[in-house]
C-alpha cells in the first residue's frame, strides 16, 4: 500500500499519490498503513502560468513545447545544465554510457516510458535511446484509472506511480544517454508484507540473471526501519533482502538507492496505523551495506535564493515573495533542506546495521552504526529536473511537462554516473566497479579529485535558509517555520549524515573510479 502524500493547497507542492506523506506539522495524521514509497515530488502546477501572465517578472524555470508554461518562483534544470554543472559535456555529442546497462526498478512502471523518452530526446538533441521495459512477474494493471484513491494495486496506483518511472528513465539518460536503460516494474505496490518488497527482490534477481556483469541498479524506494515493528523483525527480513543483493555484488554490479525525503524523520508501523516517529529515522535498502546510498543536495546554477522571511505561504494560500525571492548569479550546492516544501535529505544512522568494515575511517561520525548516505545528487524541487509524460490522460491530463526532485531524482543520476566509470574502466581493460562502497571509503580513494564536499550554505536573512542540516522545518498555525521536533544531523567538512562525501564532479569521480 502506498503512502499518499497530501496535498496542501497552502503548502503549494504537489506530488506523486505514492510517496511519503507531506504533512504541515511533525504531528500531523499520516495515511494508513506504513510502506515502502517512492522518493520522488513534483513541484505544484499552481507555480506555473503563461508568459503572457508573468507580469514581466524574472523567469526561474521556462517548460519546453509542448507545454510553454513558467514559472517566476521554482527554478528548473534542462540536462544541459545539469551537466554542465557536474562537469560532463552536451548531451547532444555525448556517447557516455556506451556498452553499459542501468537497470531502474519500479512499482508498476509507466506505459509510455519509451514514447516519453524517446520525446524528452529529441527535445534535448540527445541520441536515439536504447531502451526497454519489462515486467518479470507479470504486467501492470493500466486500465481506466479512476484517480479517486491509489489502492495498493490496479490502475490508481499505477498512475500515481508513473511519474516516478518516468522520472527515473529519463534522468539516467539525460546522464548517460548511450546506455542500455532497462526500466524493470513490478504489478503490485510493493507493501512491506507478502507482496511488496519481495517481489522487488524477485524481480532485480530476474534482471542479475539477464544483463551483462557490471549493471548498474538503481532504486528510488524505501521502507523505514521502525515499520517493520522490531529490531529483530526487520534484521530477519533484511538478511533475507541482502541476499539479492550480494548476489549482484559477487557477479560484479553495483546497486544504488534514495535516502529518502523526509530529512531525518521517519514513520512507525503500530497495529496497522503509521505514526511520525519521535527519534531520527533511517529507511531500507539504501541503509543496507551492500547498496550505495544517494543523498540530496540543492543545485543553485545561475541564481541564488533570497529569503528574507520565514513565511512561505500568504494567509491567501499564495507564495509569499518575500520567501521564494530570489537573484541572477551564482554556482552554490547546499544540503537539500526545503522548509517551505516540507521536504529535505534523508540521512541519518541505522538502529539495525552495525557500522560495515568499509566505514571504519569514519567511526568518528558513525560510531557503531551503518551510517548513511554515502554520496549525494541534485535532489531539490526548487531547482528541479524536467521531465515529460503523457500516461494516463483521464486523470493525468494531456501531455506536459513537470518539475520534479527528491532523492529519486538524485539515484538514477548517480547511477548513470557510475555507469560511466565502468565504460572508462573497459577502456582500459578493467572489470565493472562492483562493490563501490569499498571503493569509496578505500584510503586509496581521493575524495577531494572526486567530490565536491558540500558545507553549509546561508540564504537570505531567514532560519531556513542556513542550510547545515537534515533537521525537518514544520509549518506552525500562523504560517511561520519552525524547526521540527526530530533532531537532524549536521552537513560538516568531508564525510557527513546528509550528503556523505559530497556530490561527484563526475570527471574526477570516474578518475578515481578507474584508478581503483
Amino acid at each position: 500500500m502506498s503512502r499518499t502524500r497530501t496535498l496542501f493547497a497552502a503548502l503549494g507542492v504537489s506530488a506523486l499519490a505514492g510517496a511519503t506523506a507531506l504533512a504541515l506539522s511533525p504531528v500531523s495524521s499520516p495515511p494508513p498503513a506504513a510502506s515502502v514509497v517512492p522518493f520522488a515530488a513534483q513541484a505544484p502546477d499552481s507555480a506555473f502560468t503563461s508568459q503572457a501572465d508573468a507580469g514581466g517578472a524574472a523567469i526561474a524555470c521556462q517548460r519546453p513545447a509542448p507545454d510553454n508554461r513558467v514559472s517566476t518562483t521554482i527554478h528548473c534544470y534542462t540536462p544541459d545544465q545539469l551537466r554542465a554543472h557536474y562537469g560532463l559535456g552536451p548531451l547532444a555529442s555525448s556517447n557516455d554510457g556506451a556498452g553499459q546497462t542501468i537497470v531502474l526498478v519500479d512499482a508498476y512502471g509507466s506505459p509510455t516510458a519509451a514514447d516519453d523518452l524517446n520525446f524528452f530526446a529529441q527535445t534535448f538533441g540527445g541520441p536515439t535511446p536504447d531502451f526497454e521495459s519489462v515486467a518479470p512477474l507479470g504486467m501492470p494493471d493500466y486500465k481506466n484509472p479512476t484517480g479517486k484513491g491509489v489502492g495498493q494495486s490496479g490502475p490508481n496506483a499505477a498512475a500515481s506511480w508513473a511519474g516516478e518511472a518516468n522520472l527515473d528513465v529519463q534522468w539516467a539518460y539525460a546522464m548517460a544517454p548511450k546506455a542500455h536503460i532497462v526500466l524493470l516494474g513490478t504489478p503490485p505496490s510493493e507493501t512491506q508484507g507478502v507482496q511488496g518488497v519481495p517481489n522487488l527482490m524477485k524481480a532485480i534477481d530476474w534482471a542479475i540473471a539477464k544483463y551483462p556483469s557490471g549493471t548498474v541498479f538503481s532504486m528510488s524506494f524505501g521502507t523505514d526501519e521502525q515499520t517493520f515493528g522490531s529490531a529483530s523483525a526487520a534484521k530477519s527480513q533484511f538478511t533475507k533482502f541482502d541476499q539479492t543483493f550480494q548476489r549482484g555484488l559477487a557477479k560484479g554490479d553495483t546497486f544504488f538507492s534514495s535516502s529518502g525525503d523526509n530529512g531525518s524523520t521517519g514513520f512507525t508501523n503500530v497495529k496497522r496505523k503509521s505514526t511520525v516517529g519521535t527519534t531520527p529515522e533511517v529507511s531500507y535498502p539504501n541503509v543496507s551495506p551492500y547498496v550505495t546510498s544517494v543523498g540530496g543536495t540543492q543545485v543553485q546554477d545561475g541564481w541564488t535564493w533570497n529569503p528574507t522571511q520565514d513565511v512561505p505561504y500568504l494567509a491567501s494560500g499564495a507564495r509569499n515573495p518575500a520567501y521564494w525571492a530570489w537573484n541572477s548569479g551564482g554556482d552554490t550546492e547546499a544540503v537539500w533542506n526545503e522548509g517551505g516544501l516540507q521536504i529535505g535529505t534523508g540521512g541519518g544512522l541505522s538502529t539495525i546495521y552495525p557500522r560495515p568494515a568499509f566505514q571504519d575511517g569514519v567511526s568518528g561520525v558513525v560510531g557503531s552504526a551503518r551510517g548513511v548516505p554515502d554520496i549525494a545528487w541534485n535532489a531539490a524541487v526548487n531547482g528541479g529536473v524536467l521531465v515529460y509524460h503523457t500516461y494516463f490522460p483521464s486523470t493525468e491530463g494531456p501531455a506536459a511537462w513537470g518539475v520534479y526532485g527528491g532523492t529519486s531524482a538524485a539515484s538514477p543520476q548517480a547511477a548513470a554516473a557510475t555507469a560511466i566509470a565502468n565504460q572508462a574502466r573497459a577502456a582500459v581493460g578493467k572489470g565493472p566497479i562492483g562493490d563501490l562502497n569499498k571503493a569509496l571509503y578505500s584510503p586509496t580513494f581521493d575524495h577531494s579529485a572526486a567530490f565536491n564536499d558540500i558545507v553549509p550554505q546561508t540564504y537570505g536573512t531567514t532560519p531556513s535558509g542556513v542550510l547545515d542540516s537534515n533537521r525537518m522545518w514544520a509549518l506552525a498555525a500562523d504560517g511561520s517555520l519552525t524547526p521540527n521536533a526530530v533532531p537532524g544531523y549536521p552537513t560538516t567538512t568531508g564525510y557527513d549524515l546528509t550528503t556523505g562525501w559530497g556530490s561527484p564532479t563526475v570527471p574526477g569521480y570516474v578518475a578515481q573510479l578507474v584508478a581503483q
